[in-house]
């Protein structure tokens, strides 16, 4: 697959062209070429132009107009009249209706929220997003649904209120799909407690500023933070408690794989006051995670659940992922199946996301991914048993290069959303961040407007250059908006 662009919306082209196009090797060119299929976006006399050619033969040919473009708070109106034209013009060889349409690369949900607050009505919404970005009804309708109950719980945000993040990017083994600040433990053993050492200067370097605020809620994540020794786990949880004040919502630690959790770490967790915790079995079929690289197996899992709840643990999300390797919707069923015995007070449905840092990607050509109608069954099978198990959708991000368009959806049973993740993904709190990977946003509720301080990715360069990262803090400090 092959593509030329000759504008500058070269990205948006291309987001549209990885939907229909998921999992091949798509290159750009500059000429129309032989014995493949070309596809061309361009620009000319206000027209939007998609040609797409098979053996230098044009067998598609679809144009829009430029001219007296409208506005609307979801893009770019000229980007996404070439979108379009691009998406119908590959319609025409590929006829697949995507779930949302040419919305790509967005919150859906922040969006809508913006929308309302500056008026628009959720039937004017509905109609913007169904003839313009020709999503399906039921895509708005859930989009609609979760942007009102996360409006409901931002009404509350003023700028007197902050939320922590403290990442451990460290893990037993590195999964194939994943993308985050992940490093293999093993190659690191040596250097978690210096990593600890330069974490506790970034904390104690931000302390005060920190504790002028409402601490609403702490998020710890990774990586895997329970990957730490009970001794460093003890210690990492400990310097936040001797530090900041307690939140006041929520204080969720993901404790991720079931490899990493002891009894003694779940007492650590309940005895600093963790709220809500995480354990993620991605799927509960063991020859998928030996695929994945995942170093347990589904019995270990449902040990370190049944555990955790032994310990007193009350707040338990369980994350899966759709679409991993050689998954169909019959594995997807016995995953639910297991989870709904377990009965979690939340479960986040993530859609496989080809990163491009992930092992994942490096390896594509060794990748048979799920099918878009295949991924449409596994998706609403995890919808009728969260139904089933008391649950409701609120919270929903996307990203590019998802099977099928689809999107990442979080499930709760009733009052037990996870605020931290409403407060990621709506960006109307500041959030002050620690440790490698972690990137800051300071929101400045008089303007709307957000300066974001990013950590460096590497332990190592953590380590080397932690002042660094905290003077980057310090700057957007000093410097207010």
């Amino acid at each position: 697959m092959y593509y030329i662009v000759e504008h500058k919306h070269l990205d948006e082209v291309l987001s549209v062209i990885q939907l229909f196009y998921f999992g091949e090797k798509i290159k750009q060119v500059d000429e129309i070429l032989d014995d493949d299929i070309v596809i061309k976006s361009t620009i000319k006399d206000d027209l939007a132009i998609c040609t797409i050619y098979k053996d230098k033969k044009e067998i598609v040919c679809k144009k829009n107009s430029l001219e007296n473009l409208s506005k609307d708070s979801f893009s770019n109106e000229k980007a996404r009249i070439i979108k379009l034209t691009v998406y119908q013009a590959i319609q025409q060889i590929r006829p697949l209706n995507m779930p949302w349409g040419i919305l790509t690369g967005v919150r859906p949900t922040k969006k809508i929220n913006e929308m309302l607050e500056e008026g628009f009505s959720e039937e004017s919404i509905k109609n913007i997003l169904e003839e313009k970005y020709l999503a399906t009804n039921e895509k708005i309708d859930l989009a609609i649904d979760i942007a009102k109950i996360e409006k409901n719980i931002l009404k509350n945000n003023n700028k007197n209120k902050i939320s922590l993040y403290l990442g451990i990017p460290f893990c037993p083994t590195r999964c194939v799909y994943c993308s985050f600040p992940s490093f293999n433990l093993s190659q690191y053993t040596k250097k978690v407690d210096l990593y600890l050492d330069c974490l506790e200067k970034e904390i104690l370097a931000m302390k005060d500023y920190v504790n002028s605020f409402d601490i609403e809620s702490i998020y710890i994540g990774g990586g895997t933070p329970t990957s730490l020794n009970e001794n460093q786990f003890y210690r990492f949880l400990k310097m936040i408690d001797d530090n900041f004040k307690k939140p006041l919502i929520e204080y969720t630690i993901e404790a991720g794989r079931a490899d990493t959790i002891t009894r003694d770490k779940l007492k650590t967790m309940k005895d600093f006051k963790a709220t809500r915790i995480s354990i993620n079995p991605q799927t509960m079929n063991d020859k998928t995670l030996k695929l994945i690289g995942r170093n347990h197996l589904e019995k270990e899992f449902l040990e370190a659940f049944y555990m955790a709840r032994e310990e007193g643990h009350n707040n338990i999300n369980t994350d899966i992922i759709l679409g991993l390797t050689d998954e169909t919707s019959k594995e997807v069923l016995y995953t639910m199946d297991k989870i709904y015995t377990l009965s979690p007070e939340s479960l986040t449905v993530h859609t496989l996301a080809l990163k491009r840092a992930s092992r994942l990607n490096e390896n594509i050509d060794t990748f048979n991914p799920s099918s878009f109608y295949e991924m449409e069954k596994m998706i609403n099978i995890t919808k009728d048993y969260a139904k089933k198990m008391n649950m409701y959708p609120y919270y929903m991000y996307r990203q590019k290069n998802m099977i099928g368009n689809f999107e990442n959806v979080g499930y709760c049973k009733d009052g037990l959303e996870c605020f931290y993740n409403i407060q990621i993904m709506e960006e109307k709190q500041t959030i002050i961040s620690f440790g490698a990977g972690a990137t800051s946003k300071f929101y400045f509720e008089d303007t709307n407007l957000i300066k974001r301080a990013f950590n460096v990715k590497s332990v190592d360069d953590y380590i080397n250059r932690i002042d660094e990262m905290i003077q980057r803090k310090r700057e957007i400090i000093e410097e207010g908006i």
